[in-house]
């Protein structure tokens, strides 16, 4: 990686694409990629941390993949499972504070259940945050922060011209983390899939044909050179032009 560690991304998000082409590739079941994307999440959160990135956020399941074949479906929910009781294990050891993002409400309750162990267990953490986007769609995250503000108007509580980037940012899942400042995605595709279309508004994008369980270190590190090497300027000009 670039010796310039001054201009590292605080938040990184990741949209982790590939993991059923990965074990088609390999004549194997598409769980048997699923397993092999879960297990890379841990290595690239820790190469993150390591190069000064604070934030990762990763889409895991989306409210579309819902409709799946019910086998996958079924194969994700207990690999979903697992991968947060592991997930127990690796904050601590790795001093992270994870934070799952979506609506969970559709969840089995023992996963809810697993949900709010975590994240009560690592909220004092002080290393990397992690969040996992779980049952997550950016329309349905907005639709539930309308409803959330409409109720607090019908109330009393807020009045409409209170109501601005700000107020709606405050009630959206990411509520108190930064916007991400890079977005990866794996596997070639190039599009968003209705992940953090709020949040992604000036976010540098990166495409890379790698996938996802082959994502590792090297390849997390020529997405930041990239980043470098980019000019952010949130709708603006340099002073000299």
């Amino acid at each position: 990686m670039s010796e310039n560690r001054k201009n590292v991304p605080r938040h990184v998000a990741i949209i982790l694409d590939g993991n059923g082409r990965w074990a088609k590739k390999r004549f194997l079941p598409r769980n048997a990629g699923h397993a092999a994307g879960s297990k890379n999440v841990e290595k690239i959160c820790k190469a993150a941390w390591e190069m000064g990135i604070e934030y990762v956020t990763m889409y895991a399941f989306s409210t579309e993949n819902w409709s799946r074949p019910k086998e996958e479906v079924d194969a994700l929910m207990k690999l979903l499972h697992q991968y947060l009781s592991d997930c127990l294990k690796t904050s601590k050891k790795n001093n992270m504070q994870v934070k799952v993002i979506g609506d969970i409400s559709r969840l089995e309750p023992d996963l809810q259940e697993r949900i709010r162990e975590l994240e009560t267990f690592s909220a004092q953490n002080t290393g990397l945050h992690f969040q996992v986007a779980l049952n997550y769609g950016s329309r349905d995250e907005i639709v539930r922060s309308v409803h959330c503000i409409a109720e607090e108007v019908k109330a009393g509580r807020l009045q409409p011209e209170d109501i601005d980037e700000a107020c709606i940012s405050q009630h959206l899942d990411t509520k108190g983390i930064p916007d991400p400042d890079l977005m990866i995605r794996t596997s070639g595709e190039q599009r968003l899939s209705n992940y953090l279309l709020w949040q992604l508004a000036y976010t540098e994008f990166y495409f890379t044909d790698v996938l996802w369980p082959d994502f590792d270190r090297k390849e997390l590190e020529k997405a930041v050179e990239y980043y470098q090497k980019r000019d952010r300027r949130f709708g603006g000009v340099k002073t000299e032009e």
